[in-house]
């Protein structure tokens, strides 16, 4: 697997993953609506973290600068 995820990709997903958790566990979302919200908010979360996007690689974007060996 080679990254294609960048720092500045990296960054915003950890927002908007930990803005949905936040949004859930205050009961602001909730029900199925909250439920799809934080398991997207965990794949968000597991792809910034490996630095790797499956989506990215189907469209051909790479935001990661570093170049792969």
């Amino acid at each position: 697997m080679k990254k294609n995820v960048g720092s500045a990709d990296k960054v915003i997903r950890i927002l908007i993953a930990a803005i949905i958790a936040i949004l859930f566990f205050t009961k602001v979302i909730s029900g199925t609506l909250g439920v799809i919200l934080l398991i997207f908010a965990g794949v968000l979360l597991l792809t910034s973290l490996i630095g790797f996007c499956g989506l990215y690689t189907i469209l051909g974007i790479n935001t990661c600068k570093i170049k792969n060996q």
